[in-house]
């Protein structure tokens, strides 16, 4: 028994700190959807936190996962982009002591067949490898020849927002078909009550909307194009 104790406590002061250690970078953005026709391509933001007291420089370690063969991958920091396919050592972030990076983007071309899978992005820490953090993404392509959008207005096609529920940040694809079409989205809370407006720029593809200081609950987003309201749809906030 006393071998055993002997053991134990030795074991318990290797591992130590292994089991003190914890993860100071924090991933805010929800997981990554991209959801289009074949042939689209979209980019979405990857928003991280240090939460520690000291710099932190991440390297982009592996992806995990199911890619297609015609699917292209490229990862943004500002305005630099680095294909994952051939530069994926190059691709490292640094964020000072309690910095929150929202200039990280992840652009997905969906590739040329019906499809859908996921893939993990495993970024480690060039100075201790045992620290690490995992971006998840998901992708869903359609044939829009065999399929109609229920979304496919004249003047737009816009997808639902989502994640539906979130907690910090809700995304919609559309796409102006008219490009001088005056489109926004309004949000009202579930008793009627302004809350948000967006212009939506014909030279974007994507609605990124912070819901992280919303109240929790039941909200209705409307799409008006030239004034006329199109569509309503519910958007739920959670803590």
């Amino acid at each position: 028994m006393n071998n055993f104790l002997k053991f134990f406590t030795w074991a318990f002061i290797v591992l130590l700190p292994v089991m003190v250690e914890a993860q100071e970078v924090r991933v805010l953005s929800e997981a990554l959807e991209f959801d289009g026709a074949i042939g689209a391509s979209q980019r979405k933001t990857i928003i991280l936190q240090n939460e520690g007291d000291t710099p932190k420089t991440y390297f982009l370690k592996n992806i995990n996962g199911n890619i297609g063969s015609s699917q292209d991958m490229k990862i943004c920091i500002g305005e630099n982009c680095y294909d994952t396919k051939r530069d994926l050592a190059k691709i490292k972030v640094s964020l000072q002591p309690g910095e929150i990076v929202t200039d990280l983007y992840l652009e997905f071309s969906l590739g040329i067949t019906e499809t859908r899978g996921g893939f993990d992005l495993v970024f480690v820490n060039e100075k201790n490898i045992r620290e690490s953090f995992v971006v998840e993404a998901q992708y869903h392509v359609t044939n829009p020849e065999e399929k109609a959008d229920e979304s496919d207005y004249d003047a737009i096609r816009i997808s639902d927002v989502y994640p539906n529920p979130s907690n910090r940040i809700a995304q919609l694809d559309y796409v102006l078909k008219q490009p001088r079409a005056n489109a926004k989205i309004t949000i009202n809370s579930f008793i009627g009550n302004p809350v948000a407006e967006f212009e939506l720029d014909p030279d974007q593809n994507t609605l990124v909307i912070n819901v992280s200081d919303f109240h929790p609950g039941v909200y209705f987003y409307t799409l008006f194009v030239d004034n006329k309201n199109i569509v309503t749809k519910k958007l739920v906030v959670k803590k």
